[in-house]
């Protein structure tokens, strides 16, 4: 990342911030459930978020969804899993700086013997002949480490256009910029990164429709929906699917 791009990443986190504290709903007061069930959700900005997720599903609705459903519809699947193989192993890089920083040395050795495999006998990564070799993928992020390591995730936030996030993943989203091995290897070509943010939306948007679709047909309120789904899975992968006492950097094989 150049200079001119962490300006802005420091001026819109802090701008985010700034927003989130203007924009508070009120704690309920004189009932202890109301204000247990407040606590719970962990929404204080639920009036704003609300706004902000109105806003994402009409960009949904207008632009990704109908990418997903395009690309679903031209591409096979045997294809799409190919495009999904070779965007997971671009991402293989930070996987692994995000394994050492969390103490995870086994899962380290896994990254990186998937990147080496992938790489190379699997073409640039396009064939996942890793995974059949018994080194199954994962994925970590900074938000991820920065949990495994005890910050607290803070308040639930909407982002516009990114979607459900909270100040500890926000956070997490900054560093991964100075931190992607790819970022750093790409810095002289825009066009490599934003085809690599560009096809991961559209990928991850694709996987995720036969769920979102669902989940939005039998929910009540989807909003309340999504921000538990998002809550609950942002957990279990910074536990890696462990109980929640044990995930002691460096303790967690």
């Amino acid at each position: 990342m150049n200079k001119k791009q962490a300006k802005v990443a420091s001026r819109t986190l802090a701008a985010l911030a700034l927003a989130a504290l203007a924009a508070c709903a009120t704690p309920p007061t004189g009932d202890k459930e109301l204000m247990a069930e407040f606590e719970q959700t962990n929404d204080p900005l639920e009036p704003t978020n609300r706004v902000v997720f109105q806003f994402n599903q009409g960009v949904d609705t207008v632009v990704l969804r109908p990418a997903a459903l395009a690309y679903r519809t031209v591409v096979p699947e045997f294809g799409r899993d190919r495009v999904g193989d070779f965007l997971s192993n671009l991402y293989a890089p930070l996987t692994f700086v995000h394994d050492v920083l969390q103490g995870e040395m086994s899962r380290a050795g896994t990254t990186l013997g998937r990147f080496v495999m992938n790489t190379t006998f699997g073409v640039f990564g396009i064939m996942d002949v890793a995974a059949p070799a018994g080194l199954a993928p994962h994925s970590e992020d900074a938000g991820q480490t920065l949990g495994v390591w005890g910050a607290p995730e803070g308040a639930y936030l909407i982002l516009p256009v990114l979607g459900p996030s909270n100040p500890r993943d926000l956070t997490g989203r900054v560093a991964d910029w100075f931190l992607d091995p790819y970022q750093h290897a790409t810095r002289d070509a825009d066009w490599a990164r934003w085809g690599r943010t560009g096809g991961s939306a559209i990928d991850g948007r694709e996987r995720a429709l036969d769920v979102l679709d669902d989940l939005e047909k039998t929910s009540l309120d989807y909003y309340a929906a999504v921000r538990s789904l998002y809550r609950q899975r942002r957990n279990t992968e910074i536990r890696n699917g462990k109980a929640a006492d044990s995930i002691t950097p460096g303790l967690t094989q």
